[in-house]
C-alpha cells in the first residue's frame, strides 16, 4: 500500500489545512515503491482518467491520499499483471462500487493451448499508440524521431509502444533539462541491452521448458534478477560519483 506523508517535507508541499498534496510530493511518495515513476507518467494517467486532482485557482494540481492511493494500485497493476488502462479503469471503478472483483490475467495468444499454460508464459504487456506517448511525454514527432534514431525507444508491434516508454520518454527529458543530449545516452541503452541479455541468458533454459509450471517460474526469476540487476548498476554509478545515501 502507497503510504501517504504524516509530516515533515510532504506537509510544506500540501495546500494549507487541507492535506492535499503537490505533483512533486506525491512523485516522491510513489518513488518508494515505484522508483521508476516520472511526473511525466502521473500526468499521462490522469490524462486518460485515471485520477482527477484537484486543481487550484491558478490551475496547480492538488492530489488527496486517495488519489496517491488509486495511483498505487494503478501503477501495481501495471507492474504485476501488466493490464491495460481500459482493463485497470475498469477493475477501479468495480472497486468503488464496492464489488469484489479479481484481477485478469491476460496470457499472450496461443495455439491450442491451455489457459494454465497462456499464463505461464507471462501476461500481455500494456501498449500505447504513438499519439498517446508524444502527448504523456509532452514531445513532437521530431523529438520522438531523434531518440528512435539513437535507439532509447522503438515501437514493440504495430507501431505502439510498452507502458515503460512513457518512463523513459519522462527520464529522458528530464535529463535533457541537465544539458544530457539523446547522443550521450546510447552508451546507457548499450549497457541496458547487455544487462537485459545476461538476464536473458540465465532464464532461457527455465523459458524453453516444456512444463508450465516452469516457464512461469522463468517470469519471476526474471522480474527478480531485473530487480537485482537495476540496484547494483544504481549503487555502481554511485560508488563511482562518490555519492552516499542518507
Amino acid at each position: 500500500m502507497v503510504q501517504t506523508p504524516s509530516g515533515g517535507a510532504g506537509d510544506g508541499a500540501a495546500a494549507a489545512g487541507t492535506g492535499l498534496m503537490s505533483i512533486g510530493t506525491v512523485l516522491s511518495v510513489l518513488r518508494e515503491e515505484f522508483p521508476e515513476v516520472t511526473i511525466s507518467k502521473i500526468r499521462f494517467l490522469e490524462s486518460e482518467g485515471l485520477i482527477e486532482p484537484q486543481r487550484t485557482p491558478s490551475g496547480y494540481r492538488k492530489f488527496s491520499a486517495g488519489d496517491v492511493e488509486r495511483l498505487g494500485h494503478v501503477l501495481r497493476m501495471q507492474r504485476d499483471h501488466y493490464l491495460p488502462l481500459k482493463v485497470i479503469r475498469e477493475h477501479l471503478d468495480a472497486m468503488e462500487r464496492g464489488e469484489a472483483v479479481q484481477l485478469p490475467v491476460l496470457g499472450r495468444p496461443g495455439d491450442g493451448d491451455t489457459a494454465q499454460e497462456s499464463a505461464a508464459e507471462g501476461p500481455a504487456a500494456a501498449r500505447i499508440g504513438r499519439g498517446r506517448l508524444l502527448a504523456a511525454a509532452g514531445i513532437d514527432e521530431r523529438t520522438l524521431a531523434e531518440w528512435e534514431s539513437y535507439g532509447l525507444l522503438a515501437p514493440v508491434e504495430d507501431g505502439m509502444y510498452d507502458a515503460e516508454s512513457v518512463t523513459v520518454a519522462g527520464l529522458i527529458t528530464e535529463l535533457g533539462r541537465f544539458g544530457i543530449e539523446p547522443r550521450h545516452l546510447r552508451a546507457m541503452k548499450a549497457a541496458a541491452d547487455r544487462e537485459a541479455g545476461l538476464v536473458d541468458q540465465v532464464v532461457a533454459p527455465l523459458k524453453r521448458h516444456r512444463n508450465p509450471q516452469t516457464r512461469a517460474h522463468a517470469q519471476a526469476r526474471t522480474k527478480e534478477l531485473a530487480g537485482l540487476t537495476v540496484k547494483l548498476h544504481a549503487a555502481l554509478v554511485r560508488a563511482a560519483l562518490g555519492i552516499r545515501l542518507p
